[in-house]
């Protein structure tokens, strides 16, 4: 075993890492574009609750956000029981730390989505109504195509955190490989146990390249939007 190859096991914490950032982000997306627009656009009664929640996450040790959602989704909890009924398990299985990942990656969605809304002009909306738009028609024609760049910003964020995310998911649904590691937590292993430096190091290069490829795949997308939006 070279430096540079990778072991099965490690090739797993890829696979899994890459599927359950995919997966995450994928699942956030509709919500986060909801929520973003709520708050952007919107003025309600509980609106400063509301977006505390949204945040958090981010304010909050990610092995707190863990233990929560494994007293609400685990087997004994009251979502994760009821949905236990029906075959849905998240706890100490990959689609809870896809959830895991998704709770910590929704803020940043959220943040980014709606900064971009707010940005856009109320008067071309106000236009598109004039001429008969409902709201619903508004948003998708002129809102959601102008916030676009805001809306992959806030999709690799989103892609990004649930790569590096590590307390969350380590608490929810513990560190069983093949099942639940991923890299942070595969890297994390590899720290303590006896030479496991070499592979420490070869998956903190992989995590290095997804994180610089995502944020270097952000930029073009957003580059491309903005110059569509500007023709």
């Amino acid at each position: 075993m070279t430096v540079f190859t990778l072991t099965p096991e490690e090739w797993d914490a890829v696979r899994l890492s890459l599927k359950v950032a995919s997966v995450a982000m994928i699942a956030s997306l509709p919500v986060g574009i909801a929520v973003a627009w709520l708050l952007a656009r919107k003025e309600f009664w509980g609106k400063s609750l509301l977006n505390g929640i949204v945040h958090l996450p981010l304010v909050m040790p990610p092995v707190v956000t863990g233990y929560l959602l494994l007293l609400t989704f685990g087997t004994k909890g009251p979502v994760g029981a009821f949905l236990a009924q029906f075959g849905i398990v998240f706890a100490f299985r990959w689609t809870g730390a896809a959830l895991a990942c998704a709770v910590m990656g929704f803020p940043l969605m959220v943040r980014a989505i709606r900064l971009s809304i707010e940005a856009v002009d109320r008067k071309l909306e106000a236009a598109s109504a004039t001429l008969g738009a409902s709201a619903m028609w508004v948003f998708l024609t002129v809102t959601l195509p102008l916030t676009l760049p805001g809306i992959i910003a806030g999709m690799i964020l989103c892609f990004a955190k649930a790569m590096g995310e590590f307390g969350a998911t380590i608490t929810f649904v513990s560190n069983i490989p093949g099942e639940t590691q991923t890299l942070p937590t595969a890297i994390y292993t590899l720290t303590q146990v006896p030479g496991g430096e070499a592979g420490a190091l070869r998956l903190t290069a992989i995590s290095i390249a997804i994180s610089l490829a995502a944020l270097m795949v952000s930029e073009f997308l957003a580059r491309r939007a903005g110059q569509r939006i500007a023709a």
